[in-house]
Formats: C-alpha cells, sequence, structure tokens
C-alpha cells in the first residue's frame, strides 16, 4: 500500500473540529435547543487554555466540562470557545481552544467525536482513568443544580 501524501486523517480531523467549532456558533446565537446539551473534554495544558489556578491544578492533564445548566456568556473568537460557568457558586471564565479539544459528546442525540490528541498520535484514545469535572448550563438564572464528576466512558468507542 502507498503512503497517504495528502494526509486524508489530517483533513478528516480538521473537518469534524469545524462541526465543534460550527455547533458552537449556532449554540452562542441561538441558544441549546431542545434537550441538546455538550460534554467536552479538552487538554489543560494546551497552549491558550484559559481556566482557574485551582482547577488547572485539580485537572492537570485534561477536564471535561459540561454545557447545560448554569453557562453564561459562550462566545466564539480566534477558534476558541470562551463561556463563563458556575464552579461551588463562583463563576469562572473559561477558555478553551477548539484543537485542544479531544472529546465533544452530545447525549441526548448519542454523538461524540474524539480527537487524536498529538501532531501525529495515531492512537486518539484519551486516559480512562482521567477525572472529568461538570459545569455549565444553558444561559438561564442558577437554579441550584451543581456540577458533578462524570464519566465519558458511554460515549467512546472501544
Amino acid at each position: 500500500m502507498s503512503e497517504d501524501l495528502l494526509r486524508y486523517d489530517l483533513m478528516i480531523e480538521a473537518a469534524l473540529r469545524d462541526v465543534v467549532r460550527e455547533t458552537m456558533e449556532i449554540v452562542a446565537r441561538d441558544g441549546l435547543p431542545g434537550e441538546h446539551h455538550f460534554y467536552i473534554t479538552f487538554q489543560t495544558k494546551f497552549p491558550g487554555v484559559k481556566v482557574p489556578d485551582y482547577l488547572a491544578k485539580q485537572y492537570a492533564d485534561e477536564m471535561t466540562i459540561v454545557l447545560q445548566y448554569q453557562f453564561f456568556g459562550l462566545k466564539i473568537e480566534n477558534d476558541s470557545i470562551h463561556v463563563t460557568l458556575s464552579f461551588n457558586n463562583v463563576k469562572e471564565d473559561l477558555v478553551v481552544p477548539i484543537e485542544s479539544i479531544t472529546t465533544f459528546a452530545d447525549p441526548s442525540v448519542n454523538f461524540a467525536l474524539q480527537f487524536q490528541t498529538g501532531d501525529d498520535d495515531e492512537g486518539g484514545e484519551g486516559d480512562d482513568d482521567t477525572p472529568d469535572k461538570n459545569g455549565g448550563g444553558d444561559g438561564k438564572e442558577d437554579d441550584g443544580k451543581r456540577g458533578e464528576v462524570i464519566s465519558l466512558d458511554k460515549f467512546r468507542k472501544k
């Protein structure tokens, strides 16, 4: 078999990241439709990621946020997601470059994308034991719901 000099794998990855970007642009403009909500896992050490220091220490490699309840000010700028989430009743601003995302899931329609984590990473599988952080919402006022630790195992292809 000949070598893939066109790097279709990278083109497909870029196209799938565009799905995430376009989805977030629609939600930023129109809000979450129906029962849609998102689990977004990203690399916390990726260049351009901005999270509070205490969260970066707690989730040194990867963090998962949930955009369902209690999220505010969602916007897309320069290929990054900017959002304010509530963590233990404290609103925090986060910046998540789309390139830092390792998993994007919408469990309401059983949809998930898993991305390669390195430039030439062949595996694309994340660490199944990575703790995940839940925060977020749909822009509504605080309804008393709190974040919880979640597992993305049910969205990962085995």
